[in-house]
């Protein structure tokens, strides 16, 4: 698996997926039906935010993933960071090698801590991941997200020192 910068030409392999994560509303906070263009340019983030594609031999994307400051000004020195991967390459590393080279483009970025404002707290596999890479819950938001099957959960706000 290789891990590179998204280019305009990723879009293709990204959309399939990140429509299906989007529609199935579980673990993201965009509106299921966002359209593709607004989708598009929410993802293919521009500078000073990066978004990275995780390819394998045969250039299928696998996953990908964007870095952009959590807020502007005096707080653009924590980054944020959205990740997804295609459910056919689930359980194959690709969200913790997606997570381990994004610490790494943030840290390089200068980014001294990065902060996630919603993960779903039903979403297991990724509190986990996160966990394990050394964040931590600073935050929760009760009942903060509409989960098709399990009703109102909390978000949870984690963070981690770069």
């Amino acid at each position: 698996m290789e891990i590179r910068a998204a280019t305009d030409t990723d879009w293709p392999g990204i959309w399939p997926f990140l429509r299906e994560i989007v529609a199935a509303g579980e673990t993201y906070t965009w509106p299921r039906d966002v359209p593709e263009e607004e989708a598009r340019g929410m993802w293919l983030v521009r500078p000073p935010g990066r978004t990275v594609v995780a390819v394998d031999s045969a250039g299928t994307v696998l996953g990908s993933a964007k870095l952009v400051p959590n807020q502007a000004g005096p707080g653009d020195h924590v980054a944020n960071a959205s990740f997804m991967v295609a459910p056919a390459a689930a359980g194959r590393g690709v969200g913790r090698a997606l997570g381990v080279h994004v610490l790494e483009l943030a840290r390089a970025d200068g980014y001294r801590a990065m902060q996630f404002n919603a993960v779903v707290a039903t979403n297991t596999r990724a509190v986990a991941l996160w966990r394990s890479l050394g964040f931590q819950v600073v935050g929760r938001v009760p009942a903060g997200f509409r989960h098709p099957a399990d009703g109102e959960v909390d978000l949870l706000v984690m963070h981690r020192r770069l």
